[in-house]
């Protein structure tokens, strides 16, 4: 009897202190597949590769898988289609997919500050009247970059989409702006040190925050059915994603960041002076969800004055667009652990 109890006891206490591993505690979080756009990846999606790499996904219980797609309009196709379960695409996007075509999507979490700029190789034409008729390079129309364009344009230059040319090249403007096939591309600041890397010189025209102060950037969107079934893997994902900026926003880790974020073709000096410009820029945030009302709001209004809502198409509301629940409750999961 004595050593039953010894036994017994001495189990309690290696359970007591030693702690379960993460996927113990969440034995039955359902796996999510998330897409981050772009190949190779744009540069704000390098947090979901620190959350893998660094092993945050899998800290809070995460069973996530990153599935890349060319850029994040095909990906928030395929997010309706069932393939996915969310993926990084353009709030914009979101927006005119829910006003236009009804469909079922909702944002749980937000990039909200844009880094788009309409750029050029030729600082000799590099104001507004000299990109009409010009062509310009943007991921694809319809697509994040095109809808920028078409906002800097109207806001920022008083331009019509209608008056140049787009063409559809990916996450690759700045590498086709670095082999001349043309001069004129819709860029992220990051693409603007890759070309000059290469002896061009970039001349800014516009950016999208001097055409429309009220611009957001990036979502990450779910179908609210999917949601509602993978509720708690959503919730771990999130979690990683936190963390993971957080663990980005320290600057001892900057090498270590530095050297995942050559997965978007950078080299390790572009993507450190890369990371260490767009920390400053506030391009991630940490402590909110990327997604305050005022600011949707008023991009909402602001999708229906530029003409991407459909005429006698509701625009959706800030409740119809965000569901701020995931983040509050990964947030949490991340505070206690």
């Amino acid at each position: 009897m004595y050593r039953k109890l010894m036994t017994a006891a001495a189990i309690a206490v290696t359970a007591l202190t030693v702690p379960l591993a993460p996927r113990a505690l969440a034995a039955d979080a359902p796996k999510v597949v998330l897409a981050p756009p772009g190949f190779p990846p744009i540069f704000i999606s390098i947090v979901t590769f620190v959350a893998r790499d660094q092993g945050f996904f899998k800290k809070y219980g995460g069973d996530i898988e990153l599935r890349q797609f060319d850029n994040g309009t095909a990906a928030a196709r395929a997010v309706v289609a069932g393939d996915l379960d969310a993926s990084m695409s353009s709030t914009s996007l979101l927006i005119s997919q829910i006003a236009n075509a009804g469909v079922d999507l909702v944002a749980i979490y937000g990039f909200p500050k844009p880094d788009f700029q309409v750029g050029t190789t030729n600082p000799a034409k590099a104001s507004c009247g000299d990109i009409k008729g010009q062509q310009v390079g943007v991921d694809t129309p319809g697509g994040a970059r095109s809808i920028a364009l078409k906002m800097i344009l109207q806001g920022g230059c008083h331009m019509s989409i209608d008056d140049v040319q787009q063409i559809a090249l990916g996450s690759n403007t700045s590498q086709a702006m670095i082999a001349g096939q043309i001069t004129y591309g819709l860029l992220h600041l990051d693409d603007v040190p890759e070309i000059e890397s290469h002896g061009k010189k970039v001349a800014v025209i516009k950016t999208l925050l001097e055409a429309d102060p009220n611009a957001h950037n990036l979502v990450i969107v779910a179908r609210k059915d999917r949601l509602a079934e993978k509720r708690d893997g959503y919730v771990r994902m999130l979690a990683g994603l936190i963390a993971a900026t957080k663990f980005m926003q320290d600057p001892k880790n900057e090498e270590t960041v530095a050297k995942i974020a050559e997965v978007t073709g950078r080299t390790h000096e572009l993507a450190l002076g890369a990371l260490q410009g767009y920390l400053k820029y506030g391009l991630w945030v940490s402590d909110n969800d990327g997604m305050p009302q005022s600011q949707m709001e008023n991009y909402i209004q602001e999708q229906m004055k530029g003409g991407n809502i459909k005429e006698g198409k509701t625009p959706p509301t800030y409740a119809q667009l965000v569901d701020p629940t995931i983040w509050r409750d990964a947030n949490a999961l991340v505070a206690k652990q």
